[in-house]
This record gives C-alpha cells, sequence and structure tokens, in this order.
C-alpha cells in the first residue's frame, strides 16, 4: 500500500473518525476543567511537530494521556500501553482510542514492529517510559527503560519529551513543559553502539528533569 492510500484510510476510517468526533467534542470541556498552561524549552520546541516522531512524558496519574492530547491537540495520538487493558470489559474504547498494546513483561517484536512502523508512516506514537504511574510527590522521574530509544532509532523519528506538573490541589492549572525534538540518527548516526542507547536514555531522563525545572 502507498502512502496516499494509507493516508484515505486514516481519513475515512470508522476508527479514526470516532476517534476526531471524540477529540473534537470532548476538547472544549478538557480545557475548562484542566485549564493547561504550557511552557516550552526554546524557540525550536514551539514548532508545531510534524511527520512521525515519539512523544516521552513522565507518568503522574491516569489523566496523563489527555494531558498529552491537549498539549498537542493538532496531532492525533497512539498511545503505548498494557496489554492488560484490552482484555478489559473496556477493550473497545482503547482499540477505538488507537492504542497500541504491550506486556509489561514481554514485549514482543510484533509490538515494536507495530510502533516503528506507525512512526515510519508520520504518525505520533505517545508513552511514559517510567512504565508505572509515579506516585512521588516531589515530582522527580523515574528511571527511563532504554526501549523507547530503540523504537525511535529504527524508525528515524524524533523524541519529544515533555514534563507534565502534578497540581497541588484540584483547582490548580495543568502545566506541561515540552522539550526540543531530539534527533538520534543526528547525535550518533544512524547505528549507535548500545552504550549510547543507555547514554541517550539517561540524558532524555536528565532534559525530563530541567523540563520539571522549567516550571518552578
Amino acid at each position: 500500500m502507498n502512502d496516499a492510500a494509507k493516508k484515505r484510510n486514516k481519513l475515512f476510517s470508522f476508527r479514526y473518525l470516532f476517534y476526531d468526533f471524540v477529540k473534537i467534542t470532548a476538547a472544549l470541556p478538557g480545557l475548562i476543567a484542566f485549564r493547561p498552561k504550557l511552557l516550552y524549552e526554546n524557540d525550536r520546541a514551539r514548532k508545531k511537530i510534524r511527520g512521525g516522531a515519539l512523544l516521552i512524558a513522565n507518568h503522574i496519574g491516569f489523566a496523563d494521556p489527555v494531558y498529552l492530547m491537549l498539549a498537542v491537540w493538532y496531532r492525533r495520538h497512539h498511545f503505548i500501553c498494557t496489554a492488560d487493558f484490552f482484555r478489559s470489559k473496556a477493550r473497545w474504547l482503547f482499540q477505538h482510542f488507537l492504542c497500541i498494546p504491550i506486556e509489561r513483561e514481554n514485549f514482543s517484536m510484533d509490538s515494536f514492529r507495530e510502533i516503528t512502523s506507525h512512526l515510519k508512516d508520520g504518525d505520533i506514537v505517545s508513552m511514559f517510559p517510567e512504565g508505572h504511574v509515579n506516585e512521588d510527590t516531589s515530582g522527580a522521574v523515574a528511571s527511563f527503560k532504554s526501549g523507547m530509544v530503540l523504537m525511535a532509532m529504527r524508525s528515524g523519528a524524533p523524541i519529544v519529551p515533555i514534563y507534565i506538573r502534578k497540581p497541588a490541589h484540584r483547582y490548580n492549572r495543568v502545566v506541561m513543559v515540552i522539550g526540543e525534538p531530539v534527533d538520534i540518527t543526528e547525535r550518533y548516526g544512524p547505528r549507535p553502539s548500545f552504550a549510547q542507547v543507555e547514554e541517550l536514555a539517561a540524558l532524555l531522563h536528565d532534559k525530563e528533569t530541567e523540563l520539571k525545572n522549567l516550571c518552578t
């Protein structure tokens, strides 16, 4: 299937129409309820994200996917989530919200190929590399899993770090800081070593901490 046919399928398929309808109708209530405030690391981070990109963010709660959709409202998000959700009664909802299931303890090559395929096709894939909801009240970011680097490397897509500050109270605004895209190929070439992959995972973790500091 060529690129033009893929774009037509995405434009007219029920799955995408359902996603777009719910997103549009829920946008105003979401903006009123969360009143998100967006900050940017620099001018490069302000530019709209074009083409495939892997969005990564810290994980403060179950509303985080909604926050990311409000932060990058002009793109569809394919969220990586645990396969347990697809075995629940709400699996239909997760399927139609473009979620990509993965097994926590056994990340398969099929999942890896599906994610990289989306990135190569120019989609946004969003994930929380901490792997769990972080309940640290200080806002510190837990360690990242390096698999995200491999997915971005295989697809050639940049990684966009985003930090979400947990509101102290329900009536506080949600603050998010968007960082500039990190291009793995530009930094390490097309075939980074395992040590460089681990180095980049640590760098992205440190970047999240820098974005956290911008919130204050």
